[in-house]
């Protein structure tokens, strides 16, 4: 099954093993790894087009360019002079789109059909609980499984709906830069947005209605806050907002307490919603609520040969959506459907991260999560004792951990320069439910940030010094040279 184009309309069904509904980064994981195992298999791009995939590609590619702008900004501090002019932003625009195009080819028709996956481009909808119809093709498979992702809502304010609105998709579409941009909303996507469009040189003012990165650490949302207070956004917390409206033709928020925040542009960062809407999950028999479709620790649905991942699933795997999460639910549905394994999606060894400035990564239960369980050990070790991070002035952060009472790690929250990179080992270590002892041995590169991870798991053996038997037998010893 090679073809690399809508097939024309046929009286018999086709019949792959696998039907993958949507072109997420899951959906296309799932896609290209059956392809791979020699699995005959087809891919329904709903909406013709790669977009999620593509958006992901823009919003890297946004936040590479603010870094670079952060660079040259930064640059006087450790006394090198720079005679930057002011920023190009359709130079920017095309940036964003040769790194989108670059990412396309590597998931467009052409490269799926080499692999033998079969592409149609069109609404899929459920017949019955074995049968798909996209337009006038139908696709009768072994299994399927949905990834068609979510939209952006909304929220229900007063006046929003009359005024033009920007949302986290559409602003990539920009032409010229927001002359004044109000950002509403107090999500990772919100923050990561503001962050890179104020190093971009607009003017920023971040509006959070229900508090800032609600699901995260507290003292880890401290860090990012004062950073966004340092790159000077105007931020606006735990104020209700009365009304939207339209002033001089421009977006004005009127908040609690008269005040009033006017912008050239508005960029609304909310909730999201389950893509699901005319499937016809009901003629499946599959059920779904807010959260999306409803499925198992094992992905599956409620009809066995149905799976969902990505951010239309809900049930066992609802929660903040991220490409590497739906991506690690391919691979368990792989294993599943193609190998008979059983396996678990367990949302809390997903990291989870916020590519904000500094960025935010973390993995395991929170620390009330844990406290909750039982006895429980806290540590912080603050990034102001890396000398790599007092080099390059990045020396705001902390490492924070939370073990039980023997060591055993529960849980990690990083914030600080590179704590995307920086969480990787300490998902191992999670997941394979290692103790802190072992983090201590790691033997770290010398003047790298790794070392604070190595450090923070040796501050597990700081309240042992202070004993007064460890003392004594260090003496003990210390006599026999």
């Amino acid at each position: 099954m090679s073809q690399t184009a809508s097939p024309a309309a046929s009286k018999e069904p086709l019949t792959p093993d696998i039907c993958v509904i949507g072109d997420g980064p899951g959906g296309l994981a799932v896609a290209t790894a059956a392809a791979l195992f020699g699995v005959r298999t087809v891919l329904v791009r709903q909406g013709g087009g790669t977009h999620a995939v593509n958006q992901d590609a823009r919003g890297q590619a946004l936040r590479a360019a603010a870094d670079r702008a952060r660079a040259v900004a930064g640059a006087a501090s450790f006394g090198i002079a720079t005679e930057a002019g002011p920023i190009d932003y359709g130079r920017v625009r095309a940036h964003l789109d040769l790194v989108a195009a670059r990412s396309a080819t590597n998931e467009s028709d052409e490269r799926l059909a080499a692999l033998g996956v079969l592409v149609l481009k069109g609404e899929a909808r459920f017949q019955n609980r074995h049968r798909i119809a996209v337009g006038e093709s139908v696709i009768k498979a072994r299994r399927f499984v949905v990834a068609t992702g979510s939209l952006p809502v909304m929220p229900s304010l007063p006046g929003l709906a009359d005024l033009p609105c920007l949302t986290e998709d559409s602003i990539f579409e920009l032409a010229k830069r927001p002359e004044r941009l109000i950002v509403l909303g107090g999500t990772a996507a919100a923050v990561e947005l503001a962050q890179a469009m104020r190093a971009l040189g607009s003017e920023v003012a971040l509006v959070v209605q229900e508090g800032l990165l609600p699901d995260e650490d507290p003292e880890a949302v401290g860090v990012l806050r004062r950073a966004l207070l340092g790159d000077g956004i105007a931020l606006h917390e735990a104020r209700p907002i009365l009304r939207a409206e339209s002033h001089r033709q421009r977006p004005r928020l009127v908040l609690d307490g008269d005040v009033t925040i006017d912008g050239t542009h508005l960029l609304v960062v909310g909730g999201r919603r389950p893509n699901i809407a005319g499937l016809e999950l009901d003629l499946a028999g599959v059920r779904s609520d807010e959260t999306g479709i409803i499925v198992d620790a094992s992905l599956r649905t409620a009809n066995r040969s149905i799976y969902a991942v990505g951010a239309c699933a809900g049930g066992a795997a609802a929660g903040p959506a991220s490409s590497h999460a739906a991506e690690h639910q391919a691979g368990l549905v792989l294993r599943n459907a193609l190998f008979r394994q059983p396996t678990r999606f367990r949302r809390e060894f997903v990291p989870r991260i916020v590519h904000g400035r500094p960025e935010l990564a973390s993995i395991g239960p929170s620390e009330a999560q844990a406290r909750a369980q039982g006895e429980i050990r806290v540590l912080r070790f603050p990034y102001a004792e890396s000398g790599r991070a007092q080099a390059e002035r990045q020396s705001d952060g902390l490492i924070k951990l939370t073990t039980d009472r023997k060591g055993g790690i529960l849980g990690v929250v990083i914030a600080g320069a590179q704590a995307a990179e920086l969480i990787a080992p300490w998902s191992l270590a999670v997941q394979k439910r290692m103790n802190v002892k072992e983090m201590a041995g790691l033997i770290a590169p010398s003047q790298s940030l790794s070392e604070l991870s190595q450090k923070a798991a040796l501050s597990f053996q700081a309240p042992l010094a202070a004993k007064p038997g460890i003392r004594r037998l260090i003496g003990f010893l210390r006599r026999f040279g």
